[in-house]
Parts: C-alpha cells; structure tokens; sequence
C-alpha cells in the first residue's frame, strides 16, 4: 500500500492489476470502502481522501460536483490510468456519473452504492441549513444525527459499531470542507443518463432513507445497461450494514466486465 499526494489530495493505493477508481460519499473518506479491500487483491485499488474530507486538506473554490470529477480525472492521469472501474458511494456515486459522462472513455464500469439521481428540493434546503450549521460549529450534533438516521433499524440493533463507525467518520471531517460539501451536493443536478453507456450496477437498501427505492428504481430505468441489486434490512451504508454482500455484488460485476473485455 502506498499513500500519494496528488495536489491537495491524500490517495491511497493498493495492489496491481486492472484499476478500480472508489469515491467516497458526504462525510465518508477513502475508509469508507475498507471492508471491501480483501475481495479486491487483484486489482490496483486507488481511494482518494476527497478535498477537505479523511486527510486531505480543505481546497478553496472547490465548490461544485462537477470540480470534483475533473480532479477525479487528475488522480487517474496522474497515476498514468487511461481506463477503469468506478465504484461510488452516495454523492460519490454522483461524482462517478458526472466522470461517465464526461469522459467516458475512461470508464469500464459503475458500481454506485447507496446511488443518487439528484437531490430532491427539499434536500438541497436541508443540505444548505447543514452547511451553515457546521460553520458555526455544530458538527457533533450533525454527526449524531446522521449516525442515527442514516442507517437501518436492523443495523442499529444488531451491530451498533456501524453507527458508530458512520458518526466518527463525521466527526473527522475537515468542518469546512464538509460545509463545502454540502453545498456542491445541494447544487448538483442531475448528468444525462443516456450519454452513460458502461455497464452498470446500483446497489441500494430497502431502509435506505437518503436514496429512496424510487429513485434508485428511476435511475436504473434512465442507465441503459444497468441493474439494481437491493439489499435487505440496509441503509444508507451497505458497505458497512452488509459488507459481505456488497463485496460479493462488486467483485461478480467487475469479474463479469474483465472477463467480457479477455473475449
């Protein structure tokens, strides 16, 4: 494993082989993606700390979701990746379609866990009200929430250290760079869907209530060669509520891409 600066960025990077590019989501870091690590030894893994979010340092004007995939871009140049799987959580998976689009020839295929189409208004106002509550201080509170709801009952009972995991990794965030965050994900739209032609997969749980089975069912139907995989009693966090599944989800779709490009 080795840890690169690349511009503000902290990337890690483990492995060989073909490359599977992860971004994180709001609040999450390159660790949000750990539990996945172990299926993947194959592969040449490379996880980016978002600006302003894990170690990487906070990056002024660094305000919009489409900034964010330009960089994503950088990262890959920078490693000398011409083409490669994206793996995405929440607004990573966000940031993921934007590179899709952008620049597809880059992209092999999506994996998008927890997958956003664009947040609804009512999330943009609250996403802006967050903003603002993190600039005067009030990330504990934040991180309390989010922990809470973020994930589902079952995991709650269950296994509690998933939201624990899910409130430490608020709390570590950059305050500023979170609020910045916030506010890229609350002005995001959303890409065109059909300028997106990699094979894709859309993981989602039935308790998650950040990306509803509605909108995980509604961009499945705008992808053209795209399936959506629902995992049961799971939020917003199937890397964490269900890693085994999730693990098992990824590896059968970029197996099933490799194998189809060796034809």
């Amino acid at each position: 494993m080795a840890d690169l600066n690349i511009g503000s960025m902290v990337v890690e990077v483990n492995g060989g082989g073909s490359p599977v590019l992860m971004v994180h989501g709001l609040g999450g870091n390159s660790n949000s993606f750990h539990t996945l690590m172990d299926a993947l030894e194959k592969f040449r893994v490379i996880r980016p700390d978002l600006p302003g979010a894990g170690r990487s340092s906070f990056r002024p004007g660094l305000s919009s979701l489409v900034k964010m995939a330009d960089l994503m871009k950088s990262v890959l140049t920078a490693l000398g990746e011409k083409n490669c799987h994206l793996v995405g959580h929440s607004m990573g998976t966000l940031i993921c379609q934007l590179i899709a689009v952008r620049f597809p020839s880059m992209v092999k295929s999506l994996t998008l866990f927890g997958p956003m189409l664009e947040p609804p208004i009512e999330a943009r106002s609250a996403l802006k009200e967050r903003a603002e509550k993190i600039r005067k201080g009030g990330i504990a509170e934040v991180a309390d929430i989010i922990s809470s709801n973020s994930i589902s009952p079952k995991s709650k009972s269950d296994n509690p250290v998933v939201s624990a995991f899910v409130r430490e990794s608020i709390l570590n965030q950059n305050p500023q760079g979170y609020a910045t965050h916030c506010e890229a994900l609350g002005k995001s739209k959303a890409v065109e869907h059909d300028l997106i032609q990699c094979p894709t997969l859309l993981v989602v749980g039935d308790a998650d209530q950040v990306t509803s089975m509605e909108m995980a069912r509604s961009l499945s139907t705008k992808i053209f060669n795209s399936r959506i995989e629902i995992l049961k009693d799971v939020g917003h966090w199937p890397l964490i509520e269900n890693s085994v599944k999730s693990k098992e989800l990824l590896l059968e779709h970029i197996n099933f891409i490799e194998g189809m490009k060796g034809e």
